[in-house]
């Protein structure tokens, strides 16, 4: 027989010791930190303020490794990246109000593309917390309500004796599935309150597993082996649960095509005879995807870019597997079964039989061909061009970021990211400014690897500040902007629906000299010479910039 007191973990000598004897003058800063060592993190991300100079200072204080940015929002995109690259929470550190609300549009990100970011601002004195309105200075009426609706859970810290068990309990919000942003707030006394508590040495935060209910998976598995045209739709979800392999195994055992959503590009190799690749937005794809008599939707809730904008029904039954409990079948009836994208396919692969159709390779190679016919007609050869030369430069194993710029909106659909969890943008939440101080985050995570950033003009003026963190940090990103003098793809969307434009025109600097008055090379370069050079500054250790004067348009929309 187990009883409770069995459970129950004894302290080891060295833990009894430094219960004993803990160094003097700790305060609550050092117990965030000893937590967040204790848990496992190695890196994290911020600038200090005012309020929060006590956890800067523990951070100074540790070997933790702390890489500041030059705006919040621009920190946070940095940690949402590291979080995707490595699957590992990551700190942000944030000052109360001004500094905390900068942050918002980055975590928003990080939310709808369910990268596990560990937010952690200071906030006023405790005596000003629930509408004291004492008129500290950066007091909100109610700090954690600005982000209760943006990310997973929010947790306020009133004493130093629960900074490691609220800590340890964001740590597993963010990690379970599905990952996502957490919020946790601090007062600045409590940070910078002397503690009697001894050094954190023990704390636990292992993520819940989602498995799915077998009952549920047995029925997939039986509509699927008995389908006629059975098609997967594979989203962000199999490649945060690192379920590639298993998708293609499962894929090929039914003889289903896949195609990816832009979220999970990587989930499927490119070039496999069964690969729809990413055209979600051509009626084509449309057109035989509500052909499918059963559609296995794996991570992904099929939203508005992944229907074509909400013009896809399907005719056949539907199996959605997310982790995300409030995306089953909210936009179309079906199996909905809530578990994570790994164990689900997983349970799949051991209860489907083998689907023998030898007709299916045939059929994805021709509605690609009915694409590439559509596209022919348009006169988009500089397009293509310029992502075949990306492609051909880029090594393979390289982390690629997308700003939203109508060359992401290409890439979207037909760049070939190669390998899982290697290309990233901000089609999330659809910010601008992503691309570059992301791809400084998984610079850190990968830094034996070259990355690339891909920014318009009007995108990369919300980013060039950190061009002073890339120096700093010495960081191996290559920055390519494609400068159209404006906002390129608002003037795409405005000049069809509209006839005109209003505010999409845009001044801009000198990126080419403006990056060399930060110490980063840069140089000009044209769709002859893009291929060579981009090459050499991925070959090139450090930061790196070029502008390639482009206008470039978007392929005929086929959801209007």
């Amino acid at each position: 027989m187990t009883h409770d007191h069995d459970l129950v973990l004894r302290p080891t000598e060295a833990q009894k010791a430094a219960a004993l004897a803990p160094p003097p003058g700790r305060t609550g800063g050092d117990l965030v930190v000893e937590t967040l060592r204790g848990l496992g993190a190695t890196t994290v991300f911020g600038l200090p303020g005012q309020h929060a100079l006590a956890l800067f200072d523990a951070v100074g204080r540790s070997d933790l490794r702390l890489v500041g940015l030059r705006t919040e929002n621009n920190a946070g995109f940095a940690a949402d990246a590291y979080g995707r690259i490595t699957g590992e929470a990551v700190p942000l550190l944030l000052s109360t109000g001004p500094g905390a609300l900068m942050a918002l549009p980055a975590l928003a990100e990080a939310a709808a593309a369910s990268a596990p970011v560990l937010a952690i601002s200071s906030q006023v004195p405790v005596a000003g917390l629930g509408g004291g309105r004492r008129g500290h200075l950066h007091e909100l009426r109610d700090q954690s309500a600005s982000f209760r609706d943006v990310v997973k859970s929010v947790h306020t810290i009133r004493a130093p004796s629960q900074i490691p068990s609220v800590i340890a309990e964001a740590w597993e919000s963010a990690l379970t599935a599905p990952h996502g942003p957490v919020f946790v707030e601090i007062p600045e006394d409590v940070l910078r309150a002397e503690t009697i508590v001894p050094q954190v040495t023990g704390v636990d935060a292992t993520p819940h597993e989602l498995a799915p209910r077998p009952e549920l998976t047995a029925l997939a598995a039986h509509w699927l082996e008995n389908a006629t045209r059975p098609v997967i739709i594979a989203g962000g979800g199999v490649v945060r649960s690192d379920a590639a392999g298993k998708l293609k195994q499962l894929a090929e055992r039914l003889n289903a095509p896949v195609v990816t959503t832009f979220g999970g590009k990587g989930a499927f190799p490119w070039t496999h005879p069964l690969s729809l690749q990413s055209w979600l937005e051509d009626r084509h794809m449309t057109d035989f995807l509500e052909d499918a008599d059963v559609l296995l939707v794996v991570g992904s809730g099929l939203g508005e870019l992944s229907s074509n904008y909400h013009t896809f029904f399907p005719t056949g039954r539907v199996v959605q597997i997310d982790a995300d409990l409030g995306k089953l079948e909210s936009n179309h009836a079906g199996l909905g079964i809530h578990a994570d994208a790994r164990l689900a396919l997983q349970a799949l692969l051991e209860t489907v039989a083998e689907r023998p159709d030898p007709s299916a390779p045939e059929r994805v190679r021709l509605v690609l061909a009915d694409i590439a016919a559509r596209l022919a007609t348009q006169d988009l050869a500089l397009e293509q061009e310029l992502l075949g030369s990306i492609r051909a430069a880029l090594p393979a194993r390289s982390p690629s970021f997308w700003d939203m710029t109508i060359l992401s909106y290409w890439a979207w659909s037909a760049f070939d990211p190669k390998h899982p969890n290697t290309m990233h943008s901000a089609q999330g939440a659809g910010g601008l400014g992503y691309a570059f101080p992301a791809a400084l985050g998984a610079c850190v995570a990968e830094p034996d690897t070259p990355v690339l950033a891909v920014s318009g003009d009007g995108g990369a003026m919300y980013s060039v500040a950190d061009l002073a963190t890339a120096k700093q940090h010495d960081l191996d990103v290559t920055w390519l902007i494609v400068d159209d003098g404006g906002y390129g793809i608002l003037r795409e969307y405005m000049t069809d629906s509209f006839g005109t434009t209003t505010a999409t025109e845009l001044t801009r600097p000198d990126f080419v000299a403006l990056a060399q008055s930060f110490g980063v090379p840069a140089a000009l370069t044209s769709p002859d010479t893009l291929r060579t050079d981009l090459a050499e500054a991925l070959r090139t250790p450090g930061p790196s910039v070029l502008i390639i004067p482009a206008t470039l348009r978007m392929f005929a929309p086929t959801h209007v």
